[in-house]
């Protein structure tokens, strides 16, 4: 005898299709968040790492900083130091082109000239005395030509002196002339010394 279903079979299909659907449904909802988890933390991480970084650049640019701190400080200490040298130097140029001054001035003098004053400013210098005649201005202005030190010798006064005529210098003069350097004297002497050897 043949046996008849009498169950609602296509509900029973749906149900299936259905249950079927929420299951795949549900699993891929599960597969969804632990990819979001997942791309979360590997995202979590990149950050972290990035942080990290971040710190390390930011203590070298700290440390780079310091020591960019340290080296504009020796420079500034270096800059005083080579103005003090350059000063220091300067003083000591200056004391012994005085000496130098006051030797070559002994050496100049002729006879019947008598210093008065000398000033100095610079490499510039100023000398006052009296004489006995022009002819000894002429020679002393000659003398001091002559001499390594002095460069451009100019009489800028030579007048009678408002003395007694039995003075003995009865002339009133002054001179301005120029000091050459003593570094450059010592160049001319050198190449003179080499000129002579050749």
């Amino acid at each position: 005898m043949a046996r008849i279903n009498l169950l609602p079979w296509r509900e029973e299909q749906r149900q299936e299709r259905q249950k079927k659907f929420m299951v795949s449904a549900l699993m891929t909802a599960i597969l969804g968040v632990v990819l979001v988890f997942i791309v979360g933390m590997f995202f979590d991480q990149r950050i972290a790492h990035q942080e990290m970084r971040n710190r390390t650049i930011q203590a070298e640019i700290a440390r780079l900083e310091s020591q960019i701190r340290k080296i504009e400080q020796l420079e500034q200490t270096r800059a005083r130091l080579l103005s003090r040298k350059r000063i220091i130097e300067r003083l000591q140029a200056s004391r012994s082109l005085t000496v130098e001054l006051l030797d070559q001035l002994a050496k100049t003098i002729p006879v019947g000239i008598t210093l008065n004053s000398i000033t100095q400013q610079g490499m510039a210098v100023s000398l006052a005395g009296t004489s006995q005649s022009n002819a000894r201005v002429s020679a002393y202005l000659q003398s001091l030509a002559d001499n390594d030190l002095f460069v451009e010798p100019d009489l800028s006064i030579v007048r009678a002196a408002d003395r007694p005529a039995s003075s003995v210098e009865p002339y009133d003069f002054e001179i301005r002339v120029k000091l050459r350097p003593i570094a450059e004297e010592e160049d001319v002497a050198v190449g003179a010394g080499t000129g002579g050897a050749q």
